[in-house]
């Protein structure tokens, strides 16, 4: 986990800004294979936009962290029912985060 400056988090925000969603956690909440997925798809991305659709009953804030956690990324956002995270990749490096 990184831990990110107000203007590295505000750059973050408005790359994800125009992304969509690359995931929908449902009314099964956070299952291992969803967090798995989750893991798996920083390998190829840094920014990731998950969106907590209204059958969830959890706290979009809490699942944010719960995958943070598990997957060793940082969150950059959670608004309303979108979350965005953020793990920096040392293979596929595409973000330049500003100092």
């Amino acid at each position: 986990m990184v831990a990110l400056t107000s203007k590295q988090r505000a750059y973050l925000k408005s790359l994800a800004s125009t992304m969509d969603p690359i995931f929908q956690i449902g009314k099964s909440s956070l299952t291992p294979e969803v967090t798995a997925a989750i893991g798996e798809s920083f390998n190829k991305r840094e920014l990731i936009k998950i969106a907590v659709l209204k059958n969830c009953f959890d706290d979009p804030r809490e699942i944010a962290e719960m995958v943070a956690e598990r997957t060793k990324s940082t969150v950059v956002q959670v608004v309303g029912k979108k979350i965005i995270l953020y793990k920096e990749s040392k293979d596929h490096k595409k973000i330049e985060l500003p100092l």
